[in-house]
Parts: C-alpha cells; sequence; structure tokens
C-alpha cells in the first residue's frame, strides 16, 4: 500500500519530493522517484511494506529496463499470474513482489490482457520507455484513489489532492457544480471532484498518454453491471449458496496472505463476522479482531462484536468514542481528509483505524457486502415507496412530509421518525431521484434555498439518474435492481471506499475488503434480486450462505449500519460550526442561522447538511 505522484513538465525534483512527502502518511516505509529529463517525465511513490518487503521497492523497473512502474495497492492473485508469466518465459528479478506482476503482464499481455487478469485493489502509474507512453490505470471499484489534472501547461497525477497542490502550476479551486453535487449526494459522484479542472480517474478506467505526440485515451474497461439470471428457479437457489461460500472463503485466505500481521475489523453483524468465519478458518493463529463503540446505546455495536469474538476465541481489541473524544479528533481528521466527503462515520473510522494501527498494518473489512447484497434499510422500504408513489397523487406530498415534519425530533440511530422523514422527503421526487434524496446532505427540493444559483436538477443528479436507467424493465425486482445499481456504482465506490481509505491511510493501514474480490462480485452479478431481499429479508442469499456456519444469533440479528451520533453533537454544541460567509463552501448564510438554531432547539433535524458544511469549511481552510 503506497502514494502515488507525478507530473509531465520541466524537470523539477524538488516539486516532485515536496508532493511525494505529502503522501508521507500512506507510505511511512520508504520513498522514491524516477525523472525522465529528455520526457519530462517524474514519478515519485511512498511505500508501506506490506509484501516481499526486502525487494518490492519503488519505482521498480522490469529485468530489461523496458518499463517502470509506481504502484499503490495489492493484486491478490500475483502468484497465480507469476506462474503463468513464467511459462510463458518471462523472467522475474523479485521473489513474489505483485509489483513485478504488474509489470510482466503488461509486456506479455497488453494493456488490456492484464486488465481482464487482475483481481486487487490499485491504483498505477507505468511508462513504457520505448513507446513514450505513460499508463494510469484504476481498480474496478475505486478502492485506490487516483486524481489527474491539466494546468498552466503541466500533466499531473496523485493518489491525493493535497499532493497536487505541491505543483506550483496546480490550483485547487471548488467548482460551484461539484459543490453543488456534494451537498446532494454527501459526496462528488464519478469522474468529477470538489475542485475545477481536477478529476478522479474512473473506478475501472485506464487512461493512456503519449509523450511523444500528446494524444490521450481513456477507456473504461470494468463497470459494474447486474445480469441475473431471471430465469432462475427456487431450486437453484442451492447452486448460488454453495458458490458463494467457497467464493467468499477463497477471497478472504487471499486477502489473509501478507509478509506482515492481519486483522479483521469486526461489527457483529453479518459481513465482518462472515470475514472473521473465514479467516479463522484460513489461519493457524488467533485472529486479531478491532471494534469500536460508543456511549449512546441506539449507536453501540460493541457487545454484539465482543459475542463473535468470544465464539472464534480471537484477540479482541476495542476503544471507545464519546463527544469528548470527538471534540479532540473532528478538527485533526478533518484538516487531513484530502477531498471532503460528508460521512460522518469518519470520525469512527479515524479512531478505529487509529487504534488498529497500535496493533498491525493490515485489516480485513465488510465493506461491500451491504452494497452487493441489498443490506440497506433502504431495500425493505422499496415496496412502500412504490405503494406510495403509486397511490398518493404528487400534489399532496408535500403537505403529507409537512405532517410528518411535526413528528418530535429524535438523535437516536436510524429513529423512527428520522426514517419516515427521510423516506417521505425522498418522495417528493421522481423515482430517479428516490436514492440520492434519502442519502444526500439536502434535499432536491433544498438545494434552491440553501446553495447560490443551483444548476439545474438532471444536471446534479446525472449520475443517480444514469445509475437508475442501468438496470433495465420495470417492475419490483427492478426497483431492488436500480436502487442496488446506485450504491454499487456510486455510495460504495465514492464513499465507502474514499472513507475507509482516507481514514485507514491517514494511520498508515491498509484495508482489504474481500467482497469486493473479483470472482465474488461476478457471482452477486448474476444472482437475482429475488434472493438478495427475499419477502423482506435483506441479504438473503449471503444469510444462506453463511447458515451452519455463523451462529444462529449472527443471522438473525437486525442490520445496524457503522453510524456515530453527530446529530446529538452537533444539537449538544461539542461540534462547533459558525456560520461563515457566502463562499463556494458554504451553505447561504441565512440559511445555515436557521438550520443550525433549528437543530439546536429539536425543532428538526439537520444533521446531515450541518456536518456536510462542517466538512466543507474545514477543506476550505486546508485547500
Amino acid at each position: 500500500m503506497c502514494g502515488i505522484a507525478g507530473f509531465i513538465g520541466e524537470p523539477k525534483p524538488d516539486v516532485l519530493a515536496a508532493m511525494t512527502r505529502a503522501l508521507a502518511h500512506r507510505g511511512p516505509d520508504g520513498d522514491g522517484t524516477h525523472i525522465d529529463a529528455a520526457s519530462g517525465l517524474h514519478l515519485g511513490q511512498r511505500r508501506l511494506a506490506i509484501l516481499d518487503i526486502a525487494g518490492g521497492n519503488q519505482p521498480m523497473w522490469d529485468a530489461e529496463r523496458r518499463c517502470v512502474l509506481v504502484f499503490n495497492g495489492q493484486i491478490y492473485n500475483h502468484a497465480e499470474l507469476r506462474r503463468d508469466l513464467e511459462a510463458a518465459g518471462c523472467r522475474f528479478l523479485s521473489d513474489h513482489s505483485d509489483t513485478e506482476v504488474i509489470l510482466q503482464a503488461y509486456l506479455a499481455w497488453g494493456i488490456e490482457g492484464m486488465h481482464r487478469r487482475f483481481n486487487g485493489m490499485w491504483a498505477f502509474a507505468l511508462y513504457d520507455l520505448e513507446k513514450k507512453r505513460l499508463l494510469l490505470s484504476r481498480d474496478r471499484f475505486g478502492e485506490k484513489p487516483l486524481y489527474y489534472t491539466d494546468q498552466n501547461n503541466v500533466f499531473a497525477f496523485a493518489s491525493e489532492t493535497t499532493a497536487l497542490a505541491h505543483h506550483p502550476a496546480i490550483h485547487l479551486t471548488p467548482g460551484a457544480l461539484p459543490v453543488q453535487k456534494y451537498f446532494a449526494y454527501g459526496f462528488v459522484p464519478g469522474a468529477g471532484s470538489i475542485y475545477d479542472r481536477v478529476h478522479k480517474l474512473p473506478a475501472g478506467a485506464w487512461m493512456t498518454l503519449d509523450l511523444a505526440t500528446g494524444a490521450r485515451e481513456l477507456r473504461q474497461y470494468w463497470s459494474f453491471e447486474l445480469e441475473p439470471d431471471r430465469g432462475a428457479r427456487a431450486e437453484d437457489i442451492g447452486a448460488y449458496v454453495e458458490e458463494l461460500r467457497a467464493r467468499l472463503k477463497r477471497a478472504v485466505a487471499m486477502r489473509m496472505a501478507a509478509d506482515v500481521p492481519v486483522g479483521v475489523l469486526l461489527s457483529g453483524g453479518i459481513d465482518s463476522s462472515s470475514v472473521v468465519h473465514f479467516a479463522a478458518e484460513s489461519s493457524d493463529q488467533p485472529v486479531k479482531t478491532f471494534s469500536i463503540g460508543f456511549d449512546e446505546p441506539s449507536f453501540d455495536e460493541s457487545p454484539y462484536a465482543a459475542r463473535v469474538a468470544e465464539h472464534y476465541k480471537t484477540e479482541h481489541v476495542v476503544d471507545h468514542l464519546t463527544l469528548t473524544n470527538a471534540v479532540g479528533i473532528v478538527p485533526e481528521m478533518l484538516s487531513r481528509l484530502d477531498e471532503p466527503i460528508a460521512d460522518s462515520s469518519l470520525v469512527a473510522c479515524y479512531l478505529l483505524f487509529r487504534h488498529v494501527r497500535r496493533h498491525l498494518p493490515v485489516v480485513l473489512s465488510g465493506d461491500g457486502g451491504d452494497e452487493l447484497f441489498a443490506g440497506y434499510e433502504t431495500f425493505k422500504g422499496l415496496r412502500w415507496a412504490r405503494l406510495y408513489d403509486a397511490m398518493v397523487p404528487r400534489r399532496l406530498r408535500s403537505a403529507v412530509s409537512f405532517v410528518a415534519g411535526l413528528l418530535p425530533v429524535s438523535h437516536r440511530y436510524m429513529s423512527l421518525d428520522f426514517k419516515i422523514k427521510r423516506m417521505l422527503s425522498g418522495l417528493r421526487e421522481e423515482p430517479g431521484l428516490w436514492n440520492a434524496a434519502w442519502i444526500g446532505p439536502l434535499a432536491p427540493r433544498d438545494l434552491a434555498d440553501a446553495l447560490a444559483a443551483p444548476a439545474k436538477t438532471e444536471e446534479i443528479y446525472a449520475d443517480a439518474i444514469a445509475a437508475w436507467n442501468a438496470a433495465g424493465a420495470d417492475g419490483d425486482a427492478n426497483l431492488v435492481d436500480r436502487t442496488l445499481q446506485f450504491y454499487t456504482r456510486l455510495y460504495l465506490t465514492d464513499d465507502v471506499l474514499v472513507k475507509s481509505d482516507r481514514t485507514a491511510m491517514m494511520h498508515s493501514v491498509e484495508g482489504r475488503a474481500p467482497f469486493l474480490d473479483l470472482d465474488v462480485v461476478d457471482l452477486a452479478r448474476r444472482i437475482p434480486s429475488k434472493w438478495k431481499l427475499h419477502n423482506g429479508t435483506t441479504k438473503y442469499i449471503l444469510k444462506a450462505a453463511m447458515s451452519g456456519l455463523l451462529p444462529d444469533w449472527v443471522l438473525a440479528r437486525r442490520k445496524q449500519g457503522f453510524g456515530v451520533p453527530v446529530g446529538q453533537w452537533l444539537a449538544k454544541g461539542g461540534l462547533q460550526l459558525e456560520p461563515a460567509a457566502d463562499s463556494g463552501y458554504s451553505i447561504a448564510r441565512p440559511t445555515l442561522e436557521r438550520m443550525l438554531a433549528e437543530h439546536k432547539d429539536h425543532a428538526a433535524d439537520h444533521r446531515f447538511a450541518l456536518w456536510a458544511q462542517l466538512v466543507l469549511q474545514s477543506a476550505a481552510r486546508n485547500a
């Protein structure tokens, strides 16, 4: 696990050094650079040594010095690929470096061939000296970040925007539309970033730049597409159950491989407990597990995690987050966040990974389970949403939402009033906007009041509408598929994985997600939605696969997300948010003042919007 950076321009070794130093938290174990004065190519890397500690230094060259590479991530099937490449006559210099496998795969199989075979998480920059071609690549779900920009005759790229800003030709200026998207989703979806002219290399994409001609090509080599077996019969579920169990077991075993200790994040839910089960099976030593608790009981999952840990006899350690902890953690964490995302569980993740780093540098997580197998509370509400949409005229929905708004405000986790208000607020919109409205800091109808000169709705929500339309025909099953497309394509890639990557790397911890294994994902794409959400039971197929392996009390436990009581913290004044002058980083001052007053008086619940504003203002101070 590492941080990478580079640019094309006149030779500036000091600038490259500054860019890589900005990524030192991603790689505290070493650094390296390569500068080709003739082409102006600069490559830099910071290394977190996990695999082939002695021989994996970067930038890395192939044996004939035809190509040079800087790489962030892990190729989990590197041993299998190495055997195939050696059989084809490729010569390796390292003992078991997955970095060198990328180089040899490029030379042997080309760009398309190598991407078809990789099973892992990555962002890399590879320079082909003979072709004078730079290749940038990002893994299928975007587990590893990669930003790029063209400014003032300089092309630059880096794992974080903070590193880009260390080049004197690069400026980070917030864009009006990205800020509006941020308040609509809680993150900037797709290929954009919060900054003008700064882009994310899309998940599942590669880009080439010809340094001789300036020609550029961007190609999507993979995107998440549901291809369910619509003709599957009831008796076919058994085969899917067995295959899912086998693939998940293999995915966990592959991710337990490292030259350093590996642990597991444990919440006590089915996703993390499944990972612990297979990790325990593949290890001859007790598995180390980590969890976090809260003083507010409705948010606290630590008793469930402790029970699973006791069942599997893991070496379990738990830390706790209080309002006092949060006050101290939030400013530090936000100052290091890089691009803002408005997910308040960042605070818990930050504390959790700090806790992990005291013990080991690599952990497995359950990330991806909810998105692939319909695990969120949203999925349970889809049937009622369709019924409401069919029966309640649109002209009456604002009135219904207003009446629901009179319910007493509670800041408990997923309280009844919170769920009713969020659901009805979203249902004022067209179906293609439901999911974004349910999770976003500001509802579509509130954006105009809160932000200056908002763009058209179809422009702000273009990514959500595209995900909605990607699932095909109508019907109840399709409503689940449409929601799955939204969560896997947008929420997972641009929120969940960003949150995990940034907070883990702040503490130089590598996180690995077995549910995002290529073989697990390919199977999940083919499983019909009727076996993901079945008679109101979320993650039905996963629970069936783990039946007989996990204790029944884990399988029966109600879903609880990894939330934090930010609503209470804001209401009690523990997290200070003062109205600022109107800017590209701010909700309009009158609206913000009203929201603050209503939230503190328990007249309304504005936790999402207020937290989003707090994060964005911190980004403004640190840009």
